[in-house]
């Protein structure tokens, strides 16, 4: 999978990034989804088994997209957030198992007892 973007948005009233790829794919990632998958080794870890489950990011918003080379982008987040690079490639694995990875997501919440919060809408 090489998909490039031909489009990103930042759309911060919706809370959200909305992608258009060069295969015609879009996609339009929460910024909670997004922060919470973050590839950065203080979401991930430095290795297989070592990630760390993200709690409270029900509001975070995204402040800006630095473009990084022809590859990525730096997405700078309102709690401080800011040292993940989102390859285009992650970007779209992202958007194509967005609905696998949140219900995962949620599901680890629940089973370590951690429960989201009401979004607030400013």
């Amino acid at each position: 999978m090489n998909a490039i973007p031909v489009e990103i948005k930042l759309r911060k009233a919706s809370r959200l990034i909305a992608m258009q790829f060069d295969d015609g794919t879009s996609f339009e990632l929460p910024f909670e989804y997004l922060r919470v998958f973050s590839p950065s080794a203080e979401v991930q870890g430095h290795g297989p088994g070592q990630g760390v489950l993200q709690t409270g990011k029900e509001n975070t918003g995204v402040t800006s997209i630095e473009p990084i080379g022809n590859y990525a982008v730096r997405l700078v987040f309102d709690d401080g957030h800011d040292t993940g690079l989102y390859t285009w490639n992650y970007l779209y694995e992202l958007g194509a198992k967005q609905a696998e990875n949140w219900q995962a997501y949620l599901d680890r919440l629940t089973s370590e007892g951690h429960v989201r919060q009401d979004l607030v809408i400013n």
